[in-house]
């Protein structure tokens, strides 16, 4: 989590000190650093924490205005300053149900009780730069950078589960609870594949490399892919692991990383990605790097039997010159039997008018 209050100035120093530093004067000469095995080094420490949407608005074009990047990046500024100050520690408790400003952002960081001020988001305060273009969306195919429409076959799949959980809640019960808020995945697409930033925070990886495995570390929340580079796995059609069953190959300097076998439960989970699909889409993702401090990653979503067209996008990954540290989030599932617990002693109530505190 950091201060993104503190974010500008603390850029501002960085940019001085690079423009002062004999590595920063020889950027041009920037040359692409290797392995041992001659392969390009993605190792260390990256963020995708944008202002860029996933789908872009209506009437905006592929690449932003300077005059648009200036208006977004400064909105977020002023929205951050206002609303990063200390909290009074003298307020009086929220109103039953919570407060809420009707700000996506600040109402999930406070949860309508002031759990979090903005001072711990770190949302992303730029827009996404992809080689050299500010862009407007992430998703650049198709060409209006909007998900594609949903099959037949996908829409009547997407009635049939609704008309399942009628009557039912997402938190009802333990099988129900999403599976973000019980710290089994990243919350939206982080992990992946496609790795997507959440809009909140801890939009940071790791990237560690040997001869045949690439290591990508997500710190939200501890996900970890470990990848073959080499054939696929022979696995069988049933088996669908967390992040799917996933190979890659170079194809020059690019590392090309193919995905299948995605768990079901991921893929609704991770519904504005594959619109709660079942079947077994195919995910491909591409890393280049491109710069001392810039890493290229595209993604391509194969998905016939749920979206009609093949889609996908480019995010920019930069380097983040800090430490990632563990996501702990909460050991054992202890909030679950907390909550759960908690749920009982309502309906309890409800039924009975008293509450029964045993």
């Amino acid at each position: 989590m950091k201060n993104e209050i503190a974010r500008p100035v603390l850029a501002c120093l960085a940019l001085v000190a690079m423009v002062a530093s004999p590595a920063f004067a020889q950027e041009s000469d920037w040359v692409l650093p290797r392995t041992p095995d001659g392969k390009p080094d993605f190792q260390g420490n990256w963020s995708n924490a944008t202002l860029t949407a996933i789908q872009r608005a209506a009437g905006m074009g592929r690449v932003l205005t300077p005059e648009q990047v200036a208006a977004m990046e400064g909105d977020r500024a002023s929205f951050i300053q206002e609303n990063s100050q200390d909290s009074d520690p003298d307020r009086p408790a929220p109103a039953a149900g919570g407060e809420f400003t009707g700000n996506a952002l600040f109402d999930a960081a406070s949860g309508g009780t002031g759990g979090y001020n903005l001072f711990y988001i770190d949302a992303g305060d730029r827009v996404a730069v992809y080689n050299g273009e500010p862009r407007s969306s992430l998703v650049t195919v198709p060409d209006d950078g909007r998900i594609p429409a949903l099959t037949d076959a996908a829409r009547t799949r997407a009635r049939e589960a609704g008309a399942a959980r009628a009557g039912m809640g997402q938190y009802d019960n333990p099988e129900n609870r999403p599976l973000a808020e019980r710290c089994m995945l990243s919350f939206g697409s982080n992990a992946g594949p496609p790795m997507l930033p959440n809009y909140f925070y801890n939009n940071n990886y790791t990237i560690v490399q040997t001869l045949d495995h690439i290591m990508i570390m997500t710190e939200m929340v501890h996900d970890v892919r470990v990848i073959p580079i080499g054939d696929k796995p022979d696995v069988p059609e049933d088996y669908r692991p967390w992040f799917g069953v996933s190979w890659a190959h170079w194809e020059g300097d690019t590392l090309v990383i193919e995905t299948t076998n995605i768990s079901p439960q991921q893929m609704r989970a991770y519904a504005q990605v594959f619109a709660g699909g079942v079947g077994n889409p195919k995910l491909t993702e591409r890393l280049t790097r491109v710069g001392p401090y810039s890493l290229n990653y595209e993604f391509t979503v194969e998905d016939p039997d749920t979206f009609t067209e093949v889609w996908g996008g480019e995010v920019p990954f930069n380097w983040l010159p800090d430490r990632v540290y563990e996501y702990a989030c909460h050991e054992a599932n202890y909030a679950l039997f907390n909550v759960l617990s908690g749920a009982r002693a309502q309906e309890r109530e409800e039924s009975t008018g008293n509450l029964d505190r045993e």
